[in-house]
């Protein structure tokens, strides 16, 4: 599979410099292309095609003296700016075919310099390369200085250089991993329970405390915000004071990440499978604890436990987020009803007594084992399919039948 390899870049003056021409020209290239495609869409003529398009706003474009100055970088960041674009595109067309699932994709938007995330990309084509030194060897850029906190597992296939609103440069490697890094199987499988107060709470009882990154640092944030608020508009004061509050959330979002990575490969090494709850962050993050609920990002941390499940050789599964889980006995598979967020446990008339988490954590394990495939390759539970008409209504010569609070049928 293919993973990114993160490294921090640190380019002196020079290289700094050729790397914002590099990112303008980029950029250029970009909305160039957005706006010959927009043009020709209004005046009804037929879709550009990425040939054309290359020919029009890169080759042709740097024989006029309005863009002579694109030949100054190098031609594949040009080129991969236009496929950025042509990809946007096709994102955006199976979107609104129904091809693409998820959520609609808007069409591409013009790119700004005063965006707070500028990037271009090289390839192969370009004859990046590292060198022996450590260094980092970019077309028309020079010999760039990179920390190495571990070696890269293969050649890399593209190197993408990230500038940051805090100023930072970035070198994200493309490499593909070896299929020998599959980690020896386990006995145990775990469900997981995520949440506010507790982040995570695994089907074996163990509770992992939401550390609240974000409202720890919420305080010096506050006093960073009203530092920028008093500064002058087009200041130069006022952009030191934006990389300011920039940087304070970089070290928000960067200890956030390295605390879940951390916990993600060890919840992966300890276990077989895991099971999740497919949650709506999106649904969520629009209550009143949205703030609580983007702090503790669950999205990035299920997508930490997806791919690196892929990767050691672990079975990875989301449990349908309509799941009672919060309202099932794990004991005795009896459904009691929902309970306002208030209570935490309680004692069912089977005699069962259930801390609230952990019995969502242990609903999630059986959810995840029971939707999980057979030697066969089949589903074990058979898919839902619409009832018949004559089976869809009640019938009046039916026999009436209510259901008790325990789930007891009654007739």
């Amino acid at each position: 599979m293919q993973l990114r390899y993160n490294y921090r870049l640190y380019p002196d003056a020079a290289q700094r410099e050729a790397l914002a021409r590099s990112f303008g020209c980029a950029r250029v290239v970009f909305n160039d292309g957005l706006r010959l495609r927009q043009q020709v869409r209004e005046a009804g003529g037929k879709y550009v095609s990425d040939a054309d398009l290359s020919k029009l706003v890169i080759t042709q474009a740097k024989d006029t003296p309005q863009r002579a100055w694109l030949g100054e970088v190098s031609a594949v960041v040009l080129q991969q700016a236009l496929a950025d674009l042509n990809t946007a595109y096709r994102n955006f067309f199976a979107s609104i075919t129904g091809k693409r699932k998820g959520r609609t994709v808007a069409p591409p938007r013009f790119r700004s310099r005063k965006d707070n995330r500028q990037a271009i990309r090289f390839t192969k084509n370009s004859r990046f390369k590292v060198l022996d030194n450590g260094r980092l060897r970019l077309p028309k850029i020079g010999d760039v200085h990179v920390r190495w906190s571990r070696d890269l597992p293969s050649e890399p296939s593209s190197v993408t250089v990230i500038k940051d609103a805090a100023g930072r440069y970035v070198a994200s490697f493309v490499v593909q991993t070896n299929t020998e890094e599959t980690l020896p199987p386990v006995d145990s499988e775990v469900g997981i329970d995520l949440g506010l107060t507790h982040f995570a709470v695994l089907s074996d009882g163990t509770k992992v405390a939401a550390p609240k990154f974000l409202r720890r640092a919420a305080r010096k944030l506050k006093r960073l915000q009203q530092d920028l608020s008093r500064k002058q508009r087009g200041s130069q004061n006022r952009k030191k004071a934006v990389v300011k509050v920039a940087r304070a959330h970089a070290r928000v979002a960067d200890t956030r990440r390295d605390w879940q990575h951390k916990l993600s490969t060890r919840i992966i090494r300890d276990n077989q499978a895991v099971y999740v709850e497919d949650l709506c962050v999106t649904g969520l993050g629009r209550t009143r604890l949205a703030k609580s609920v983007h702090d503790a990002r669950w999205a990035s941390f299920t997508a930490m436990l997806e791919y690196k499940a892929a990767r050691y050789g672990r079975v990875f599964a989301k449990v349908d987020r309509f799941a009672p889980t919060s309202q099932t006995c794990s004991a005795c598979s009896r459904i009691d009803g929902p309970k306002p967020l208030s209570v935490r446990s309680w004692t069912r008339p089977c005699g069962a007594a259930h801390d609230r988490d952990i019995n969502a954590a242990i609903n999630v394990l059986a959810a995840g084992r029971a939707e999980s495939l057979n030697a066969c390759g089949a589903q074990v539970r058979p898919a839902r399919v619409l009832a018949p008409r004559r089976e869809a209504g009640i019938r009046p010569d039916a026999a009436c039948s209510t259901r008790s609070v325990e789930g007891i049928p009654v007739l």
